[in-house]
């Protein structure tokens, strides 16, 4: 068994030990909860309140999107009109601008939050 066999074996086998390890611990706290007597409404309390996750998820992609694009011009302008070398400039500016875009996202989608 070459190490072209073992790489996709050892990726699988990572990624179900994680899922596995994710579901038992989840199911192992329910059941201490249960026999707590707990009520079991507080599995749901979560995914009711606030706004859904995918609406959340496509405002962040979004504005990290617009946050590299609007990057990756003033990278072509600061280039462009300047002479400083492109092979740090592009990096850091669209890295600055996508993290610009993520918090503008983050606020925008803790708004959205408290709207619903």
């Amino acid at each position: 068994m070459g190490p072209e066999v073992l790489v996709p074996f050892s990726l699988f086998a990572m990624i179900f030990g994680i899922v596995y390890l994710i579901y038992s611990t989840r199911n192992r706290e329910r059941l201490a909860l249960i026999e707590k007597g707990v009520d079991a409404s507080i599995f749901l309390k979560g995914r009711t309140n606030g706004s859904s996750s995918w609406k959340i998820f496509v405002v962040n992609l979004a504005f990290l999107l617009i946050g590299s694009g609007v990057g990756i011009f003033l990278a072509l302008l600061i280039t462009t009109y300047t002479s400083l070398n492109d092979g740090a400039v592009y990096p850091s500016i669209i890295f600055i601008m996508a993290g610009i875009g993520l918090l503008v996202g983050f606020k925008t989608a803790k708004d959205l939050d408290k709207e619903e």
